[in-house]
């Protein structure tokens, strides 16, 4: 299997416990457009968030990540079956699968190269959805601190690929037959404590990690903790969904 920049291996429980799944809304609508129900691929699963949401709607899901330690911590359905692969390299018999979905990595991938790959393994008048989310609403008090963390304090760190998704993916080439996307959010009740579990799972908290041998939660603890009020109290949170959505 070819190199890859691994930004999560290392906490990979944290982000099978932490990263949000995705609304029923979205895998009925990819369902629905799909030409048949047999397979489903699932591109960069990470823990299995939206594998876990195709399993329910088609027979078979082969979900693949290029992290031996994401596939581990990832959720188990009897529908899904795993495998260690990268984005541009499936595992997969050309004109095999119904649908391809890929949740919050696009970004990583060698674009031309996976879209080549998506081709391949749809079969005619399959379906391809990518998405991705950033940012979050729930207080302005609370979204303040995340921000400075955010900009301020791990920003140097980010990859240069977060700018694709701060922008939404939506300047991106899509060789396909573009299908209009339903609007939809991604929803969330946290506590405090779940909410810096989501923030230790950033790429950039764990490259600051990394570079500085230290954690950077601690340098927003006391205005985030402030900010929340009792810890245990638990706030709903909303992130904005950029989708991709088109057929071969």
């Amino acid at each position: 299997m070819a190199s890859f920049a691994d930004h999560f291996s290392k906490r990979s429980p944290d982000y099978a416990r932490y990263r949000p799944g995705y609304p029923d809304a979205l895998f009925d609508f990819v369902a629905e457009l799909a030409p048949g129900r047999a397979l489903a691929w699932d591109c960069a699963t990470g823990s299995g968030q939206a594998a876990a949401g195709l399993a329910g709607r088609f027979e078979t899901v082969l979900a693949t990540d290029a992290s031996f330690g994401q596939i581990r911590s990832a959720v188990r359905h009897p529908a899904i079956r795993y495998a260690a692969a990268t984005a541009e390299a499936a595992p997969l018999a050309s004109g095999s699968a119904a649908a391809v979905t890929s949740a919050q990595a696009l970004h990583w991938f060698d674009r031309p190269r996976f879209w080549e790959e998506v081709r391949r393994v749809l079969v005619p008048g399959g379906v391809v959805a990518i998405w991705s989310y950033h940012g979050f609403h729930v207080t302005p008090e609370v979204e303040a601190v995340v921000h400075r963390l955010y900009r301020d304090v791990v920003g140097p760190y980010w990859p240069p690929e977060r700018a694709i998704v701060e922008r939404g993916y939506q300047e991106l080439e899509f060789p396909f037959d573009r299908v209009d996307p339903p609007g939809l959010v991604l929803e969330k009740r946290w506590d405090l404590a779940a909410l810096v579990g989501y923030l230790r799972t950033w790429s950039a908290t764990q490259r600051y990690e990394a570079a500085l041998g230290a954690d950077p939660i601690p340098l927003v603890a006391k205005d985030l903790e402030e900010a929340w009020g009792p810890p245990e109290t638990v706030r709903p949170f909303r992130w904005d969904l950029d989708i991709l959505l088109g057929r071969k």
